[in-house]
This record gives structure tokens, sequence and C-alpha cells, in this order.
């Protein structure tokens, strides 16, 4: 089976993720946003992107709910990045959770930003049957932040 990927449309890339990025990188957090820099894959080169950061009994989760993005391959390959809000810069290495793992952590973004990223789960949510989930946790790359 095929990556899933849902590309951003013109909006969300030319109209709500820049003042999104544009307010992280000032300081303001909005509902846990951070502007994370990861480097391509290809070229070598920092590129950025706004993501939610997910916080689950104290452990730090990126959650990609557009499928495997351009982000989600450059972090495979690099197996690290930064995560900014304001002038705090943190470096960091992740861990890709498997999908028996990621489940738990699919219901808390869910519940957290379901207003936002709801449309890319198919009608799935915080609320659906364990074995929905699961099959949703296919789809859906997690990932664990390490400091």
């Amino acid at each position: 089976m095929a990556a899933r990927y849902i590309k951003p449309n013109w909006f969300t890339r030319n109209i709500f993720n820049p003042p999104v990025a544009w307010l992280t990188r000032r300081g303001l957090s909005l509902w846990g946003s951070r502007v994370l820099s990861v480097k391509g894959r290809v070229s070598g080169e920092w590129r950025e992107v706004p993501v939610n950061l997910l916080t689950v009994e104290g452990v730090r989760y990126l959650v990609a709910p557009r499928g495997t993005t351009q982000w989600v391959r450059n972090l495979r390959v690099a197996g690290s990045g930064r995560l900014r809000v304001g002038r705090r810069v943190e470096e960091f290495r992740v861990v890709e959770l498997n999908d028996d793992e990621k489940p738990a952590i699919l219901r808390a973004y869910l519940r957290r930003w379901r207003w936002e990223v709801g449309q890319f789960f198919d009608g799935v949510n915080a609320k659906a049957p364990d074995d929905v989930m699961a099959e949703a946790s296919t789809r859906h790359p997690v990932f664990r932040i390490e400091s």
C-alpha cells in the first residue's frame, strides 16, 4: 500500500501556516504550536513547518495528521531536528512509534486538536473503537521526542 499523504492546499500553505509560524517564532505558541526545523533529505537544507507538539504523561510527540508528509520523510532520514517557540530552540532526536504504540497517542491528539486536524482522520475521533483507531494508526506517523 502506498504511503498516505494529504498535500496542504493553497489556503493552508499561504493563509493559515505563515501566521501560525510567525506567531510561534515570536514566542506565542498557539495550543502547543512549534516551528519544526529538519534538514532536507536530498538538499541538506533546513526546512521549517509549524507543528502541534503533544505531551502525554510527560512524554512529547509529533503526530503527522496528513500522513507521510515531507517533514515526516525528512525526519525519518535525519533522525533529529529542532523545535522553536520564540527564542527558545531545542535540538532533539526522534524515535518513530510502531503502529501498535500509536492508538493512545492519536486519541490524545484528536482530543486536543480534532477541530483543526479531524478532517485528515476520515471521520475517526478520540472515541473511536480500538479496531478503528488501530487501523487509523497505519496512516499517521508518530514520533517520540528525545532531548
